[in-house]
């Protein structure tokens, strides 16, 4: 497929305005990415003529709304290719779905002397959860680490998968690095132990192909608003075995089915996880969102961003004094750098008065940007709406920095 790039960003109603008297170019996907009339629209339609809380009436717009809900569901289970809607658990993003697991899994499986992987490389929100749920339920945290490319050091990994072990936790694309893990290997590698592994993919199922039945992942969580969807969405899939077994993280409304004055039981899955009522206009909009990148293919994102990225590399290479940090041969698009001895929040100053849109930090990040002795990086993170010639201008504005601070 050749992307009519055109039509695509006309889809994108924020893109066509100017910043500082210049178009605006928007490279800071990776912290979120922009969203098509198309998910705009659902959101008013649903609000216009659809809007009541679900599954709790039996009038003609609660059973209306309570199917449009329901009907997302599915296509969200068919877009990783989840064995049931059982398996697919509506959350307000990647961070709460974490956070449930942390809670829900920890409690149920997670001891005194029993150990958790991680590693360097992943957002605070697949860190701090485990660090927390193991210091509080006396059991031991182990980060895997990186070599010198940014990929993880496997053997490591491999080293530390013992009957100790509860869970394996990383990222699918690291947020700061970009690269792409090998997560079908490495779950692999610990089902032979009988260890389940959870995956964060808020940053890989935006710019990849994701089958969680193909991965056999046990878990698989990922937000709307990195989807092209609204904020305030997010998804948490987790094979039907742990879910049933898991405690409720949440309790309320909608997430039982009978309360006595003794105890209370529980609804099925995947309500058992719903507590309260839903975002049901983001889920909307995550549903139309879903439908717009099924009709583009996502392998056909992943070819043109992949174009995109080496095409960015291929520029940015030739500026001297530019390091770039996460050099794995497995990307997804997105290049952390350094320019010199340019602190990055400076170059991010400069960049964005030039009408571009990067993000600077240690993009929440803190044990990585750490134990790469730096004090964060500028990140230009692409989508499939961006660009070479905005690339371009990307090199231009660089070369500006330099002039002014170097």
């Amino acid at each position: 497929m050749i992307f009519n790039i055109e039509q695509i960003r006309a889809d994108f109603p924020i893109l066509q305005q100017q910043i500082y008297k210049r178009p605006l170019i928007y490279f800071d996907n990776a912290a979120s990415t922009q969203k098509p009339s198309q998910v705009i629209d659902a959101i008013r339609q649903y609000y216009e003529h659809d809007n009541c809380n679900i599954h709790r009436g039996v009038h003609y717009l609660s059973v209306k709304a309570t199917e449009a809900y329901e009907e997302a569901r599915k296509e969200i289970r068919q877009f990783i290719n989840a064995k049931s809607t059982h398996e697919i658990i509506f959350t307000k993003g990647a961070t709460e779905s974490l956070n449930l697991v942390a809670s829900s899994f920890g409690k149920r499986y997670v001891h005194s002397g029993d150990e958790v992987i991680t590693t360097i490389m992943e957002h605070h929100s697949n860190f701090v959860p485990w660090q927390q749920m193991c210091l509080e339920r006396g059991a031991r945290m182990h980060v895997v680490g990186i070599n010198e490319k940014g990929e993880l050091d496997l053997e490591e990994l491999k080293s530390l998968l013992s009957e100790k072990t509860r869970l394996v936790a990383l990222t699918h694309v690291s947020n700061v690095l970009g690269t792409i893990n090998p997560v079908k290997e490495i779950v692999e590698l610990a089902h032979k132990y009988g260890v389940p592994v959870l995956i964060d993919g808020a940053q890989g199922v935006s710019h990849l192909p994701v089958d969680v039945q193909d991965l056999d992942c046990d878990f698989y969580c990922f937000s709307g608003h990195k989807l092209y969807a609204p904020m305030g969405t997010g998804v948490l899939y987790g094979k039907e075995k742990y879910l049933e077994e898991m405690p409720p993280y949440q309790l309320g409304g909608e997430m039982i089915k009978d309360v006595y004055l003794d105890h209370t039981t529980f609804n099925e899955l995947p309500f058992k996880f719903e507590a309260g009522t839903p975002n049901v206009e983001g889920v909307m909009g995550l549903q139309a969102a879903v439908a717009y990148l099924t009709g583009l293919g996502m392998g056909n994102i992943a070819d043109y961003e992949d174009q995109l990225l080496k095409y960015a590399f291929e520029k940015l290479s030739a500026i001297d004094g530019f390091k770039f940090y996460g050099t794995s041969a497995h990307k997804a698009s997105l290049i952390s750098f350094l320019i010199g001895n340019i602190h990055p929040y400076d170059a991010g100053m400069i960049i964005d008065k030039m009408g571009i849109a990067v993000r600077t930090g240690h993009h929440c990040a803190m044990p990585l940007i750490d134990f790469l002795k730096i004090p964060g990086t500028v990140r230009a993170s692409f989508a499939f709406y961006n660009t070479r010639e905005e690339i371009d201008q990307l090199v231009f504005a660089i070369s500006r920095v330099k002039q002014m601070l170097a």
